[in-house]
């Protein structure tokens, strides 16, 4: 279904009694992180954008604004995995919101969220089984959520797609909401792992197209773009080639940083 990258951040080593790790947050005690041991377990990256050393990408980190906001659920075996994209949606909107799924005891603060009546939340997910079909929305009631005053939310289950099916049937709390299929012609640009099907776009490329047919065009080009330095630099990367001179995406990235940094000293 989806891709997400998260690394446990810094302050979060809060050791439970049994020996696991606890959110800070929740108090939630998370199950222990397996060491990542693939094919780039060993090479040196950097702790800003967690992308190999040789092509950094944090100089191309610009942000963007929307209407619409994203909450990333996230299956906990997604944690360790450099190549998801998911991280790269919350680089770009300081909005974004990322919670661990657990089967047996959902996150407090999604629950909270999803009471909270300034927003208007869909799950994000195929339309292909009859059982919940009632629920099926189209595009269109996004914008007639904007246009009654909400904010509209993207919920996005970041799993493989055995994992995020278990996630929809598993999340009693998710079944209230209405289910939005993403119906788009792109093809995926992703070369870092080869999908099922040149369809299946990963996170960062369902983030960007729901973005897009929301009208949140000028975030959805950011993030596109910051998706297609990211895929180039780590693809680079496990060549052990260097990117010298900036891609297109990387230099109108640049470009919005200056004209952002030009901004705040205005």
């Amino acid at each position: 279904m989806s891709d997400y990258d998260l690394t446990m951040p810094a302050d979060a080593g809060v050791i439970a009694p049994d020996g696991w790790e606890r959110d800070p947050a929740s108090g939630r005690p998370r199950p222990p992180r397996r060491p990542f041991k693939a094919r780039g377990s060993f090479v040196v990256r950097c702790e800003g954008c967690r992308l190999p050393t040789l092509n950094c990408l944090c100089p191309y980190k610009a942000t963007a604004e929307s209407q619409a906001h994203f909450w990333l659920l996230t299956h906990p075996l997604e944690h360790n995995k450099p190549t998801n994209t998911g991280r790269l949606i919350g680089d770009i909107l300081a909005t974004t919101e990322l919670f661990t799924w657990y089967r047996t005891a959902p996150d407090e603060r999604l629950l909270a969220l999803l009471e909270d009546a300034r927003y208007a939340p869909f799950i994000v997910f195929p339309d292909d089984q009859p059982d919940y079909a009632e629920r099926v929305v189209e595009v269109d009631a996004v914008h007639a959520a904007k246009g009654d005053g909400f904010i509209p939310v993207f919920i996005i289950l970041d799993g493989t797609w055995r994992q995020a099916r278990r996630m929809f049937r598993k999340s009693p709390y998710l079944e209230r909401l209405p289910v939005l299929p993403l119906r788009s012609a792109r093809l995926t640009r992703y070369h870092l792992r080869k999908p099922a099907s040149a369809a299946h776009l990963c996170t960062a490329e369902v983030a960007a197209e729901l973005l897009r047919q929301s009208g949140d065009k000028t975030a959805a080009a950011t993030l596109d773009d910051y998706f297609d330095a990211f895929n180039d630099s780590y693809a680079a990367s496990r060549r052990h080639h260097k990117i010298e001179e900036p891609t297109p995406a990387m230099r109108r990235l640049l470009e919005k940083r200056r004209v952002a940094s030009w901004k705040l000293q205005d």
